[in-house]
């Protein structure tokens, strides 16, 4: 179930003319028999609001006062979202003679056309206030306290997250309700700015457009929306004439595949870091300790211990959160059980909270081993990473909706794919660059297709350590010259630049003129873009040896910091 809450406003929304019809009532009913949750978001002060609302006690969550105040309708505990008005601006209205003139806990409000009078009396006692506008209504609150950060407090309450939550509204003041919600919904009687930022507008108008959207949304989870939902979309890539490539947020598998070394990590983690800009809640399962870099990330477990079970639901109980299981303290051969039994935990707490929205499996063949000796799992909206997609557990392969393959030899990589799941076998044309995936949407009828990778923040940060202070083992640069008489290894940027200084004339020129500092660059170091400069400099035959020296050094300078 992909939507677990409906966020309603009130007037003109849920009720007409101040009360909810029985149409609407009996769909409240119908919503929270399905297991969802009701959540209402008003304008209104709590006690007025509950005066004229027949139906409090049908909600799990109420917030008032356009976010200012929330009301827990179990406990009856209500409780202030912000700082009550201050008193000198109260009396600067009642001396300018607005009327009417409402005083709630926190929210003042009035009618036009006072709204000149209300930014005169803020601008004159210097206050730092918004005032927002609905209809003719004239609403004085705290900056940055809307409709939207009134659901964002109640999601949070009831462990969920806006990419559970459809908010249905109708007037001006609804609009951050409906941009904070993973489905924005305008009733039929909508003003049209709102209508125009709603995925969904009903036919019926108020309480017969919600019970229409209750009734769809109980019978098939809105499903006819989700092509419209476009906000919420993560990046994969972009295809070489600079497109983006989207994957959907909701109801697909991801596989990653590739040699070692190939870049695998650099597509995830890239991805790691969309998914969490985006408030999609994260959880990777980390065999080897490859993510506890990401500062997206909280990692449970290290080498001395394994991630305990109770700490990691613990840290996603946060729908901002994000969570690393790091195993490398569990040993090899028990790597396989404890996720057997982490699984099941995360899956019902999806079933509770649709959260984590995502699971990144790394290492997956030897986690969800072909001879998987539990019951075949049931994987949704998951990032296997695995060097042998063919020893995946037959159910899992089956349940892949996207294949990402890294590497130099992808039609390998997609052929092993093809065999062990029993697909069509297909194939990329042409040659793949090293900055290039291949991509396949298993449904469509395109075919794989190159994409262009998008590189994290913590991944370029690891990279430029990695080339410029690290080692690259058996990737290293080979000084050697014209007839083998040096073996000088640079196994990073810095050592070549060291290397470079010193190398006689005769060498450096002939691994110059053989472009060999730009191809190592390209296929080793994968900087295209340095790359390409060190070529310029390798065709150019008006420098002399010590120039290019100095123009190979600055062009690295320009792009890696290297040591002292």
């Amino acid at each position: 179930m992909r939507y677990l809450a409906l966020a309603l406003d009130y007037d003109n929304t849920l009720a007409s003319e101040g009360r909810v019809g029985e149409a609407a009532r009996a769909a409240l009913g119908r919503l929270r028999a399905s297991g969802r949750r009701a959540i209402l978001v008003t304008g209104r002060r709590l006690e007025e609001l509950m005066r004229v609302c027949n139906c409090a006690d049908d909600f799990d969550y109420i917030v008032a006062e356009n976010g200012a105040v929330a009301y827990d309708p179990r406990s009856r505990e209500s409780r202030l979202l912000a700082e009550p008005p201050p008193s000198s601006l109260v009396t600067a209205l009642r001396s300018r003679g607005v009327q009417p003139l409402e005083i709630g806990r926190v929210i003042i409000a009035t009618q036009a056309p006072h709204e000149a009078d209300v930014l005169e009396a803020i601008r004159s006692l210097g206050l730092e206030l918004q005032v927002i506008f609905n209809l003719s209504a004239v609403m004085v609150l705290p900056p940055g306290v809307n409709k939207g950060s009134g659901l964002k407090h109640a999601l949070r309450r009831l462990g969920l997250s806006p990419h559970e939550a459809v908010a249905v509204g109708d007037g001006e003041n609804d609009h951050s309700l409906l941009m904070l919600a993973e489905c924005p919904v305008a009733v039929a009687n909508a003003v049209e700015s709102i209508r125009e930022i709603a995925a969904i507008v009903t036919r019926g108008a108020d309480g017969v457009g919600v019970a229409e959207l209750v009734d769809e949304l109980v019978a098939n989870d809105l499903a006819s929306v989700a092509s419209r939902l476009k906000r919420r979309r993560v990046a994969l890539g972009t295809r070489l004439d600079g497109a983006t490539v989207w994957l959907p947020p909701y109801g697909h598998n991801v596989l990653v595949c590739g040699a070692s070394g190939s870049g695998k990590s650099t597509f995830a983690t890239g991805l790691i870091e969309r998914l969490a800009a985006e408030h999609y809640q994260v959880c990777v399962v980390d065999p080897e300790g490859d993510y506890v870099s990401l500062k997206a990330l909280v990692t449970i477990g290290d080498q001395h211990h394994g991630p305990g079970t109770q700490e990691l639901m613990a840290v996603l109980r946060d729908p901002y959160v994000h969570a690393n299981a790091s195993l490398v303290g569990v040993p090899l051969a028990d790597r396989p059980g404890y996720f057997a039994q982490l699984l099941p935990r995360l899956q019902a707490m999806r079933a509770r909270t649709g959260r984590p929205h995502w699971l990144v499996i790394d290492e997956a063949h030897h986690l969800l081993p072909r001879h998987w000796g539990h019951a075949p799992p049931r994987l949704s909206e998951c990032v296997l990473v695995t060097v042998h997609p063919d020893r995946l557990a037959p159910p899992v392969l089956a349940s892949i909706d996207v294949l990402v393959v890294v590497g130099a030899s992808p039609n390998r990589s997609l052929s092993e794919f093809a065999a062990a799941s029993g697909r069509a076998p297909a194939v990329l044309a042409g040659e793949q660059p090293p900055d290039q995936v291949a991509c396949w949407f298993l449904d469509s009828a395109e075919g794989p297709f190159a994409l262009r990778v998008i590189p994290g923040e913590a991944e370029r940060i690891r990279h430029h350590r990695k080339y410029a202070e690290g080692n690259v083992r058996y990737h290293s640069f080979y000084f050697r010259g014209p007839h083998g008489k040096h073996n000088l290894r640079a196994q990073n940027l810095s050592v070549f630049c060291q290397i470079a200084e010193g190398i006689g004339e005769e060498t450096w020129m002939y691994h110059l003129r053989r472009h060999d500092y730009s191809r190592w660059m390209r296929d080793v170091i994968r900087n295209v873009e340095l790359a390409a400069a060190v070529e310029d400099i390798e065709r150019r035959a008006d420098l002399a040896p010590a120039q290019t020296r100095g123009l190979v050094r600055a062009a690295i300078e320009a792009r890696y910091t290297l040591p002292e």
